[in-house]
């Protein structure tokens, strides 16, 4: 992209977009990670849960999750982002409050499902509205000030879940963090435009401009007809493999971070939030180091399987170390909550520099759904594991050994297999 080109295509784009975004993403994830807090606070014993039944119903989001991640992609991509979104936030607002009044195992799990569901469309859908917004050299920065909306909602959110935990109860803390997504949802509707073309607040030669340089990408794609044709894609395939096994780690370390710290010392809801809090600063900060390297270099799995391998040892570490040496193992823990984040913003950026604008929603879809499977099998099995032998040892190995495969998977993805060269000039205007 030409200086004169970068200067005609808005920064204002990042002003007015980039919050909507983030705010979105954040009240998603708010209302999916405080469960996690529900469970270190006595959901548990108040419900009668068992230790396995926890895991499972921990777990049971992302199989709702995991079903309904590719219907949402391509009705976003063929209809509307705008609208999607908007129903998404209104339903899972109102999933989370009800959380906070379940009196059975049946009513939490069917929740719990259902809260899956209706988030399983936003991560897909926000992808495709970033692709149509944002040209190649930016949009790994751009996904990540989407994803930057977990760790930092996890962050403020393990403050703020330990306080209202203390002063009233796991419920009223479901209740009250269910308010902000209906809220939300009204803001949504007025403040998002699906296309730049119906921005009012951009003129038409940056309109123009942005239109030509998203449509100057498209031509060096190779064309895929379908999305089944995408969907058999060796690198297409891999990346699904990839993101099953990162995402093993990942929900593993969010869901039960909480409840590893309370068994490890044997300290307050407070505190533990406080502490659960630190691995999102670190990864904040890393995630927006990273995509700003990626999209400098062009690079981006430089910047996706070096993180995850540094994110396996920190793992493997706190396994050696041992839960005697409670603060260099919570240091290691740190250490694999930012690496395992880092990644997100080049990683996403990879589905649609390599896949024409036709598929790629349907892709990135596919892959999140197939992460979405790993968080449920990442978050059953870590909540088992932490159960049955009264330690995390056997969960860091467990997570620790699901990234270094994510790590092999990630070397041997080769997304220039599908580019092509561009034309010859006579060719393209033949």
């Amino acid at each position: 992209m030409n200086e004169q080109t970068k200067q005609t295509i808005a920064p204002k784009r990042w002003w007015y977009i980039m919050p909507i975004v983030f705010i979105t993403y954040s009240l998603a994830y708010l209302d999916r990670a405080n469960f996690s807090f529900a469970s270190a606070a006595g959901i548990n014993e108040d419900l009668g849960i068992t230790k396995g039944i926890s895991s499972l119903l921990g777990a049971l989001f992302f199989l709702g999750y995991f079903f309904f991640q590719i219907p949402g992609a391509i009705y976003a991509e063929r209809r509307s982002v705008k609208k999607l979104v908007f129903w998404c936030l209104v339903l899972w607002g109102g999933c989370a409050s009800l959380t906070g009044m379940v009196s059975n195992i049946p009513m939490l799990a069917v929740i719990r499902f259902t809260l899956g569901v209706v988030e399983a469309a936003v991560m897909p859908a926000m992808l495709i509205y970033i692709s149509n917004w944002f040209t190649k050299s930016e949009r790994s920065r751009a996904n990540t000030f989407l994803i930057l909306g977990n760790p930092v909602t996890v962050l403020w959110m393990s403050v703020v879940s330990g306080y209202l935990i203390n002063a009233f109860g796991w419920r009223e803390m479901f209740i009250i963090e269910g308010f902000p997504a209906v809220i939300w949802a009204v803001a949504w509707w007025f403040l998002v435009q699906d296309k730049p073309s119906q921005a009012k607040w951009l003129s038409d030669a940056e309109k123009a401009a942005l239109q030509a340089q998203l449509q100057k990408e498209q031509e060096n794609l190779k064309a895929v007809r379908n999305y089944s044709e995408a969907f058999k894609s060796r690198n297409v395939i891999l990346l699904c493999a990839q993101y099953f096994a990162w995402s093993i780690g990942v929900y593993g370390f969010v869901l039960w971070l909480p409840s590893i710290l309370r068994n490890g010392t044997q300290m307050g809801i407070v505190e533990a939030g406080w502490l659960s809090a630190v691995p999102y600063l670190a990864a904040t900060i890393a995630m927006i180091v990273v995509s700003w390297a990626s999209d400098k270099l062009q690079n981006r799995k430089l910047f996706v399987w070096p993180l995850l391998l540094i994110g396996a040892l920190a793992f493997l570490g706190s396994y050696l170390v041992g839960s005697d040496n409670f603060w260099l193992s919570y240091a290691l823990l740190v250490i694999a909550g930012a690496s395992m984040y880092a990644p997100y913003g080049p990683f996403f950026a990879i589905i649609p520099e390599m896949l024409p604008r036709n598929v790629a929603g349907g892709a990135m879809a596919l892959i999140n759904s197939m992460g979405a499977l790993g968080s449920f099998l990442g978050s059953w099995v870590v909540g088992y594991l932490n159960g049955a032998t009264g330690s995390p040892s056997a969960s860091y190995i467990f997570m620790g050994s699901a990234l270094l495969v994510a790590v092999w998977l990630t070397l041997i993805v080769k997304p220039s297999q599908d580019r092509q060269a561009p034309l010859p000039h006579d060719a393209k205007h033949a």
